[in-house]
């Protein structure tokens, strides 16, 4: 087993990717605390996931919004853990709008889950770790980030954000032997799936089509599981050790053909 004895936080961790990753780490035998706001979900993936094993999985709610619980609650789960190996924030934000109908109640609210819940969960966990002399934090970035995509300036932007703090605190961080990286996933998740549904059937034809031009595999999204899942595991191991400050693509050659 890849993470036996890992302790690893997780947020997001209650539906799609961050669902599909409390389970892999904890089939990889680490001991997980999970984080999200939807608590029903969240308990029962936990659940779901100790019972498969080796490893085991803790639920709970929190707004990563928030610096203060968010502080609270990862030092409440470091105390339990005996320590914190690993953060993986996978937890994010996603709304749609054209570049000129952008409010700021929808700037605000993307931006403070998208790059200010980062910096609350990586500050966190710093903390913990700096004292360790190790540590793996893994963010979550997007190809949107990278590419100018229709509707999705405020969410590309809020990831371009993301890429830049990762890459600056992998400089600042690494050494008290702590590594920053970020993954730019382009799979399958619920909050993929409510973007396309707000898309007409022309728009969503032309957007089909264009997956199927720009993914050299498979043509279209990726799985969080299948193609998702070993890449996070490696970079929450000790395999990943000199690894920091990059942006990785986990996208079917996405980025290569853009």
């Amino acid at each position: 087993m890849l993470l036996e004895g890992k302790r690893i936080l997780v947020t997001g961790g209650a539906q799609g990717i961050g669902a599909a990753i409390v389970k892999a780490y904890v089939s990889e035998g680490a001991k997980v605390y999970s984080f999200d706001l939807n608590e029903e979900d969240g308990l029962t993936i936990a659940s779901e996931a100790t019972e498969t094993g080796p490893g085991s999985a803790t639920f709970n709610k929190l707004d990563i919004t928030d610096g203060t619980a968010t502080d609270s609650l990862f030092r409440n789960a470091a105390q339990d853990l005996g320590g914190v190996d690993v953060l993986v924030n996978i937890a994010g934000l996603q709304r749609s709008a054209m570049a000129e109908d952008i409010t700021d109640e929808l700037f605000d609210s993307i931006y403070r889950v998208n790059v200010l819940g980062t910096i609350h969960t990586n500050q966190s966990a710093f903390r913990i770790m700096k004292d360790a002399g190790t540590g793996a934090i893994i963010n979550f970035g997007s190809m949107s980030g990278f590419t100018g995509e229709l509707s999705n300036s405020t969410y590309g932007s809020s990831k371009g954000a993301v890429h830049t703090w990762t890459r600056t605190v992998a400089r600042e961080w690494g050494p008290s032997g702590i590594r920053v990286n970020a993954v730019l996933p382009y799979v399958n998740t619920p909050m993929f799936d409510k973007y396309t549904s707000s898309l007409g059937a022309d728009e969503l034809a032309e957007y089909q089509e264009q997956l199927r031009k720009d993914i050299p595999l498979g043509g279209t999204f990726g799985d969080a599981e299948r193609d998702l899942a070993p890449v996070l595991v490696f970079l929450a191991s000790d395999a990943s050790h000199f690894i920091t400050g990059q942006l990785l693509p986990v996208d079917g050659g996405f980025a290569a053909v853009r």
